[in-house]
């Protein structure tokens, strides 16, 4: 179920949700786009903005250790029949989202760098549609590779490309519909917008559970 179009939706949504929230709500930084905080973090380290530089360094460094902290869940718990462990990195990362809802504006590096680092356990957890690479916090590899699957149905009239182009491009819309939504709630959420991203976090948690009662009864 960790692959199923439907799972990626919803973490599409929260996705684009966490990257416009840290943006808009917590001083113009970027949760999933490292690449752009990477240019940020350049552009003050040549201007000798070091107060600046921690808000990108920071995130980015969380980011990093939240991959690893994913495949240690992964190495520890992936033969735990009982609780998957991509639910336990959706846990954890619910949990994190709930805890930056209560931080103030005063502590924005510090809830920017656990937005990070829950982004970053995600989109290592989460990166396959039906055997398909995707990525549910960032958009530019699906765009690649939905442009590449419509180029191999058109000029080379594989059918099944067009399925999986149409998966892509479906990614991509919910990620800006997410980003639309909370940009849309802010003004009247503040810095409790994030708890929407938990809510959607927790649909995908949910059919984890719906697919193993599945299993259970074909058995």
């Amino acid at each position: 179920m960790s692959e199923a179009f439907v799972t990626a939706i919803f973490l599409s949504l929260s996705g684009g949700l966490q990257d416009v929230y840290t943006y808009l709500a917590r001083n113009h930084v970027f949760a999933n786009a490292q690449t752009g905080n990477i240019v940020l973090l350049s552009v003050k380290l040549m201007e000798k903005n070091w107060s600046v530089v921690l808000n990108y360094l920071v995130p980015l460094s969380f980011f990093a250790l939240g991959v690893a902290v994913s495949e240690l869940v992964q190495t520890r718990h992936k033969r735990d029949k009982n609780f998957h462990w991509r639910q336990r990195v959706l846990a954890m990362e619910m949990i994190l989202l709930f805890i930056v809802g209560f931080l103030p504006a005063s502590l924005n590096l510090l809830a920017n760098a656990l937005v990070s680092f829950s982004c970053a356990m995600q989109v290592q957890a989460f990166r396959k549609i039906k055997g398909a690479n995707y990525a549910s916090t960032m958009c530019i590899g699906n765009l690649r590779s939905g442009m590449e699957a419509l180029c191999h149905f058109i000029l080379k009239g594989k059918k099944k490309k067009r399925v999986l182009a149409g998966q892509y491009f479906a990614v991509i819309f919910c990620f800006a519909l997410g980003a639309a939504l909370g940009s849309s709630l802010i003004p009247y959420l503040g810095m409790k917008t994030i708890w929407i991203s938990c809510g959607l976090l927790f649909f995908s948690f949910c059919l984890m559970f719906v697919q193993d009662q599945e299993e259970e009864m074909g058995s």
